[in-house]
């Protein structure tokens, strides 16, 4: 009996001493010693960008402030088809968690059963029930009912934390499809907006070109009576005439564009066309969005997407330390309770019919360690994937906010030449027809004048919506400030 225990002990020793040859986790860089490479300030752009932006922590209604694009983005985060397919595939990945996080524990389940069998005559069983008594002078039952009730179980003891590990990973990657649908949200409210804003800048284009007409058609009148006075040429009046169908022709092409724009907006709200609210007069004179920049180190802890890129990383790292758990034995416990008799009617004598039994083993990989080998590599290979992938998603972050902060800074300044432009070429529409009725100017000057007018007028209008657009991708680059599901 001694030398039976010793030889247990010695085969736990051997599968232990097998396991310790488990390959070595190599130190691998962490989320935190990237994030410490970030550069401590935005070269190179406004002064403010060095403040911290709290406000651009807050909600997104703390950004966007006019009620009609209010109401549209609410829409969109209701409507919008992309977002609801994301919600499912984050209830996938909770449950998903749930159903890793149960594989440590024990699994209990109840049996009940019935059968029938009949052994022949002459075989083995057939002569031990022939010569078997259940009872005295009780024969052997012939055919023999089998009847059962009883509960099992079967348990993987965790001694080295594999399952608990894997439950660990599945539930940052559940965390970490929160955090995607959180990116999604961001880039959702931040392409209605961009949207938005483009449609109501197109209907001030079309408002432009409209006033542009009224103003080529009434100089167009005059050519007319100069030229039965005299005083004009017929290339005058067609050169007229030309300049106002071309500028009709813009103006069915932008309002295609605004059908198109309308559509695109739809579909972000998942809806079908309907009328959609705006303010085209405010265009001009709108507040843009304050932007703040928050520290770059902040954005490891604003941007959606850096968070699960993180969240990414810590699941691989736990992906590590289960592959190299599977190296070592492992622990196994079986069980089961219960009755079992030939008769319905003795299956509750106790403890006669009484059933119970558990067994327990280790095992140990031996011939499969090649596999297993190859698992642990490709989970450490699937680490420095998901390290090289936070490295960067963290430099898109900076980058994308160093280039949007510039580009507020430039179309700024832009802006304001081009209103000293628009508002001098403006002042020279009334000139140039003033020289042309007092014949004191060429008809050419009224065509070029109106034409450099509607065009600084139009690129005004656009340096508007680009600055428009520069806040949104701002609000976009540092996290949205959208709180938490």
């Amino acid at each position: 009996m001694a030398m039976t225990q010793g030889k247990r002990i010695v085969a736990l020793g051997l599968l232990v001493g097998i396991g310790a040859c488990a390959p070595a986790i190599r130190p691998t860089t962490t989320a935190a010693e990237v994030a410490r490479r970030l550069p401590g300030d935005y070269h190179d752009t406004l002064a403010v960008a060095t403040s911290l932006g709290d406000s651009l922590d807050r909600r997104w209604r703390a950004f966007f402030t006019e009620p009609e694009l209010t109401q549209l983005i609410e829409s969109a985060l209701t409507g919008n088809q992309e977002l609801a397919v994301l919600l499912q595939e984050i209830e996938i990945a909770r449950n998903e968690a749930r159903a890793v996080s149960g594989e440590y524990l024990p699994s209990v389940g109840v049996t009940a059963g019935a059968g029938v069998e009949k052994a022949a005559r002459y075989t083995r069983d057939g002569a031990v029930e022939h010569a078997l008594e259940i009872k005295p002078e009780r024969e052997f039952p012939e055919p023999l009912s089998d009847f059962g009730v009883g509960a099992t179980m079967s348990w993987e003891v965790d001694i080295w934390g594999r399952l608990r590990t894997q439950t660990k990973a599945a539930v940052l990657r559940y965390l970490a499809t929160a955090e995607g649908r959180q990116f999604m949200v961001t880039h959702l409210v931040a392409e209605v907006a961009r949207t938005y804003y483009e449609l109501v800048a197109l209907d001030r284009s079309l408002a432009l070109v409209e006033e542009t007409i009224g103003i080529q058609e009434r100089a167009l009148e005059v050519v007319r009576l100069q030229r039965t006075a005299g005083r004009a040429t017929e290339l005058a009046v067609r050169r007229f005439e030309a300049e106002v169908q071309k500028n009709r022709t813009e103006l069915t092409m932008t309002r295609q564009d605004i059908v198109t724009t309308e559509n695109r907006l739809h579909h972000l709200l998942g809806r079908y066309p309907a009328p959609i609210a705006r303010t085209a007069q405010r265009f001009d004179e709108a507040a843009l969005p304050m932007v703040r920049a928050m520290a770059p180190a902040q954005l490891v802890q604003n941007r959606p997407d850096v968070r699960r890129a993180e969240l990414e990383l810590a699941a691989a790292d736990l992906d590590i330390r289960a592959a190299r758990a599977r190296f070592y034995p492992g622990l196994g416990v079986a069980g089961i309770f219960g009755v079992r008799s030939f008769e319905l009617g003795t299956l509750a004598s106790t403890p006669a019919s009484l059933l119970y039994g558990l067994t327990a083993d280790v095992a140990m990989p031996l011939f499969n360690r090649r596999a297993l080998s190859a698992g642990f590599a490709s989970a450490t290979a699937r680490q420095q994937q998901a390290l090289v992938a936070y490295e960067r998603t963290l430099l898109t972050a900076y980058l994308e906010v160093q280039t949007q902060l510039a580009r507020i800074r430039n179309l700024d300044s832009s802006y304001v030449a081009k209103s000293r432009q628009v508002e001098a070429m403006t002042q020279s529409i009334a000139l140039a027809d003033q020289l042309f009725r007092s014949a004191r100017g060429d008809y050419l000057e009224v065509l070029l004048t109106q034409r450099e007018a509607m065009e600084s007028r139009m690129e005004l209008v656009t340096l508007r919506q680009q600055q428009l657009d520069a806040r949104v991708s701002a609000f976009q680059a540092l996290g949205g400030g959208i709180g938490s599901p």
